[in-house]
């Protein structure tokens, strides 16, 4: 094998690994719900080609509000479902919409359009 057979062979391993790790192995933190004067942990979620931010993280037994504000008008994100709350709310293009529960467990919960195609993901921590 000779030296630039090597270096193609080494550059395309090392591009795999980094790929595995960027699409599999890195996990998102999350951010921090602030906690409200009126008790309940909020957090604005701008729905644009996605959920921004998409990894939220809560703390157990306290209520919590996450402000939907949809900024697209595809048809996907209209609607939210977060069904281990069993909510899920209309999401008219433009307007903040409050979605509230309680996490009475800790773990992680999934939140996604009706499609499927945007998906979020809640972590409820003891």
């Amino acid at each position: 094998m000779t030296w630039d057979r090597i270096i193609v062979n080494v550059v395309g391993l090392a591009l795999i690994a980094f790929i595995v790790w960027f699409f599999w192995l890195v996990k998102a933190r999350g951010v921090k719900a602030a906690l409200t004067s009126a008790g309940y942990q909020e957090q604005m979620v701008l729905v644009k080609g996605g959920y921004t931010p998409d990894v939220i993280v809560v703390e157990r037994g306290k209520p919590v509000r996450l402000n939907f504000v949809r900024q697209e008008s595809a048809s996907c994100s209209e609607m939210v479902l977060l069904p281990a709350f069993n909510k899920s709310a209309k999401l008219p293009e433009g307007q903040t919409v409050p979605v509230e529960f309680l996490p009475t467990e800790a773990g992680e919960y999934e939140f996604a359009c009706q499609m499927g195609m945007f998906r979020g993901r809640l972590i409820v921590e003891p």
